[in-house]
């Protein structure tokens, strides 16, 4: 039987800056400008935004779970329903990873075999067999545009021998999704994997792009080891990477850290990270992360951020947030998550737009220093208050894990 044709997502870089670049790719569910933010649904759906929301922030794309759906409500169901875009209403593109995240997140209840992963559902314990096989199987269910390789990740930091197993058994499982297809209107992406170690990673990547897909993603990254070697990591890889094809750097959501990836070329991000920390009242500024819970926003008139066009900085106080925080209202993880998720999109979105006009440079410069700056000025002014400490290492923890909302 001949192997189904993958989806041409025919990128194009408009723009450079370096290694960072504008560009753009056709999915039959419409053009992606990139770079983009990708917001995590994880079962189908923002945690605390309406789809109205959603439409409003602008994103071009969204993730849903493989896992989290087949368990409930069943991709037969979604399936049936019309996929993703016909169950959901939402009619942008969509992505789905594989799963194989699951593999690390849920490692108390997974085990890996050569073919594919056991997992005790986190639900009620059932048996859950899933492969590579079953993974495209779920996807082409799920109807997503970007569909991901089953791959083997592991958390950092883990031996090499255990890190080169990995990278050769993500490409054996990335051939056996390719056989796997049935559908031509998805595109396939294989995930490079090799924990921090440059040579492995440069393995993946030789392994993978010999297979000729229509995308890479950089998978195995914020699962333990660290901001500095994260970032080392992705400016190592991105140059293995094909220029004419899209580049998705999984799970990685800190502002600054998409700037840096930004400018070693990545082109997609995903992470859950602003609706976690906005459920929790880390709400990103251009000055840093501002920590609502504090007592100096009491009687604070300003809004989170002059310079965001999001409705809740359009509308409400900091002094108004950090009392719907305070006393517990649910309102509180509809605005967080409503301005953190409007900030990454439109950072991304401007960032784009400095490629575009050649202001990148100096834009990611201007913008990294008053970040830094003002976290700085924050921990200074607080280094003697202990819940202050505790709001930032709870903020800084809840930046650093990646994983399902």
């Amino acid at each position: 039987m001949a192997a189904v044709p993958h989806l041409d997502l025919r990128f194009r870089a408009l723009a450079t800056a370096g290694p960072a670049r504008a560009g753009v790719f056709e999915t039959p569910h419409g053009t992606v400008e990139t770079p983009a933010f990708i917001p995590v649904a994880t079962r189908a759906a923002l945690k605390g935004l309406t789809h109205d929301q959603l439409e409003r922030i602008g994103p071009q794309l969204l993730l849903a779970n493989t896992y989290h759906l087949h368990l409930r409500p069943g991709d037969d169901v979604v399936a049936r329903m019309g996929g993703l875009h016909g169950f959901t209403g939402w009619q942008r593109p969509w992505v789905t990873d594989s799963g194989g995240y699951q593999v690390f997140s849920l490692s108390e209840l997974v085990k890996v075999r050569e073919d594919g992963v056991t997992v005790r559902s986190h639900l009620d314990g059932a048996r859950v067999e899933l492969g590579p096989a079953q993974a495209v199987q779920i996807q082409e269910a799920l109807g997503a545009d970007l569909i991901m390789a089953f791959d083997h990740c592991l958390g950092l930091p883990a031996e090499r021998s255990a890190l080169a197993d990995a990278v050769d058994r993500t490409t054996r499982w990335t051939e056996q999704c390719i056989a796997a297809r049935t559908r031509d209107d998805q595109a396939l992406f294989g995930i490079v994997q090799g924990g921090t170690d440059d040579a492995l990673r440069e393995r993946s990547a030789a392994q993978l792009t010999a297979l000729d897909l229509p995308g890479y993603a950089v998978g195995g990254l914020a699962v333990g080891e660290g901001g500095d070697l994260m970032r080392s990591t992705v400016r190592h890889t991105m140059p293995l990477l094909p220029d004419d094809r899209p580049r998705h750097l999984m799970g990685v959501g800190p502002p600054l850290d998409l700037l840096d990836a930004m400018s070693q070329g990545v082109d997609l991000f995903d992470c859950v990270l602003p609706t976690r920390n906005g459920r929790r009242g880390f709400l990103f500024t251009h000055d840093g992360v501002l920590r609502i819970g504090a007592r100096r926003y009491f009687e604070d008139e300003r809004p989170v951020d002059a310079a965001c066009r999001c409705l809740v900085c359009k509308t409400h106080s900091r002094a108004y947030l950090r009392h719907l925080f305070q006393v517990g209202d649910h309102t509180a993880v509809t605005l967080g998550s409503l301005h953190n998720v409007t900030f990454l999109v439109d950072l991304v979105a401007k960032a784009r737009e400095t490629i575009l006009d050649g202001t990148f440079p100096q834009w990611h410069a201007g913008l990294t220093e008053r970040w830094t700056r003002g976290e700085a000025a924050w921990q200074r002014e607080h280094a003697d208050d202990p819940h202050a400490a505790k709001r930032s290492q709870a903020a800084r923890a809840a930046q650093e894990k990646r994983g399902s909302e």
